[in-house]
């Protein structure tokens, strides 16, 4: 079986497999919105009944209070009486009252006898009644009297009840139409998250296969599925890049080194076949040494650059005054410049404290330099300075917590077009003009693997004549400058 239909065959699963991750997570959607929703609203209905509840056992007990007072102004009369009179008012006819004596009989009220469950004072009852002909459910609390009175009072509360029944037929309904919405809600996330992981799959798949073009498709509403395309889209691109750019070292490094190997090759088979003597095989084997050194000089320095991109050397990094290093460098240098009639002009402060790698800096500084006097011509300027100022941060906005060193290195030489300075700093890479002289294309990236270890940037700005190249630094805060100063 071939590995794309397996691939096929594993894509392909039911349209409601739990093992798809947007089918558990609308399931989890729906479910905690079910479920969010079904509290809420018990909370609700629980609330509305027990508000009812509480109204009527308060209507009820202040009812006994009042009536009790009256028996103690103005005994049975005036309880008797004050219960008519609340019958009388009673429009909704949903209280209830009782009085009997201490016989059982009925002194006054609205029901015909005393219910027979009804047997300890001070307890809520619910009991069924009938009144006005009709079947009905109230709550009911009992009051003993003197001489053997007893007095029964409550509430009808069958309207209570039908609302009860109402809010509960309204919950479920409302948990119907939850759950339906949720689902459709659910429904919804899953085609959205699906669509996401589908079109994700879809571009990392045709890449896998080769297809380093491919790219996944703005929906053009700025939001968070656009803001991981954009971040898929630039992580592809930088792939794409450095795919590129390791074609572009591979097809170099078969380029530029098949000349040395060749030449090497080609002087020592000379020199076994038609050398007469061992001065002439002696020279033959010293050049070839010199090619093969060549060779190994470029493959060292392709090394250091990885070993530089890669970070390694930044537990070497301290904090060191950059001038004295740079005047090193130029003072290393001013008998080249002389031996070329080329005057190095140095424009740098007393002191600059730098934090980095002090022999990466110099390795930077020095192949600029190299490369400035080597493409200038008799009688010009190689300009070397050092500033530093503040950093101007992302957007022009400056940054207080660090600051800025450049390194600059101007010349008057033969230049370079601005479709070759956007090359510059690439591997093996050397311009129409440097064609013809010595070198291996990796000098400006080794300056430009150091830049970036320094966190940097590296820049060429074209001059009237000649080519400034830049290296902008940041630094941390100097320990030194922010430390308080000791008392005395």
């Amino acid at each position: 079986m071939s590995t794309k239909a397996a691939s096929t065959r594993k894509i392909r699963r039911p349209l409601f497999s739990l093992r798809s991750a947007s089918i558990r997570f609308a399931m989890a959607y729906a479910m905690m919105f079910t479920v969010s929703a079904f509290l809420f609203l018990s909370v609700i209905w629980w609330g509305a009944i027990g508000l009812l509840e509480r109204q009527v056992e308060a209507s009820v007990s202040a009812d006994l209070r009042a009536l009790s007072e009256r028996w103690t102004e103005g005994g049975l009369p005036a309880l008797t009486l004050a219960i008519e009179d609340r019958l009388e008012d009673n429009f909704d006819e949903d209280s209830i009252y009782l009085l009997i004596d201490q016989h059982g009989r009925r002194i006054t009220g609205n029901l015909p006898t005393w219910p027979a469950s009804v047997q300890l004072s001070g307890v809520w009852y619910q009991l069924s009644v009938h009144r006005i002909g009709l079947k009905s459910v109230a709550e009911v609390q009992a009051i003993d009297l003197p001489k053997g009175f007893r007095l029964l009072i409550g509430r009808d509360v069958r309207g209570r009840i039908l609302l009860r029944h109402l809010l509960a037929n309204i919950l479920i309904w409302a948990v119907i139409m939850i759950t339906g919405l949720a689902l459709g809600g659910a429904l919804l996330i899953r085609k959205m998250t699906q669509r996401m992981i589908q079109s994700i799959a879809r571009t990392t798949s045709a890449i896998a296969h080769g297809d380093l073009s491919r790219r996944m498709p703005l929906r053009g509403r700025g939001d968070e599925l656009d803001e991981v395309a954009i971040a898929i889209n630039d992580m592809l691109e930088r792939i794409s890049r450095l795919m590129d750019g390791v074609k572009q070292v591979s097809n170099s490094i078969a380029h530029d080194l098949r000349t040395p190997i060749t030449r090497a090759r080609a002087r020592l088979e000379y020199a076994a076949l038609h050398a007469h003597d061992e001065t002439a095989l002696r020279q033959a084997v010293e050049h070839g040494v010199d090619d093969l050194d060549r060779i190994t000089t470029v493959f060292e320095a392709l090394l250091r650059i990885a070993q530089i991109e890669a970070g390694a050397r930044r537990s070497a990094f301290a904090w060191f005054d950059l001038v004295p290093v740079i005047g090193d460098i130029a003072e290393l240098y001013e008998p080249v410049a002389d031996e070329h009639q080329i005057v190095l002009m140095l424009r740098m402060p007393n002191s600059l404290r730098f934090y980095g790698d002090r022999m990466m800096i110099q390795q930077a500084v020095s192949n600029l330099l190299d490369n400035a006097l080597k493409y200038s011509p008799e009688k010009s300027t190689v300009t070397l300075s050092v500033a530093s100022g503040a950093n101007p941060g992302k957007g022009g906005i400056t940054s207080t917590s660090e600051r800025l060193v450049t390194i600059a290195v101007t010349d008057q030489g033969i230049g370079m077009s601005d479709e070759d300075l956007k090359r510059a700093s690439e591997r093996f890479f050397r311009a129409d003009a440097a064609r013809n002289t010595p070198g291996s294309g990796l000098g400006l990236a080794l300056v430009q693997a150091i830049v970036q270890l320094h966190f940097g940037t590296l820049r060429f700005n074209r001059r009237n004549p000649g080519i400034s190249a830049v290296m902008d630094m940041p630094l941390p805060p100097d320990p030194e400058v922010s430390r308080p100063a000791s008392g005395p």
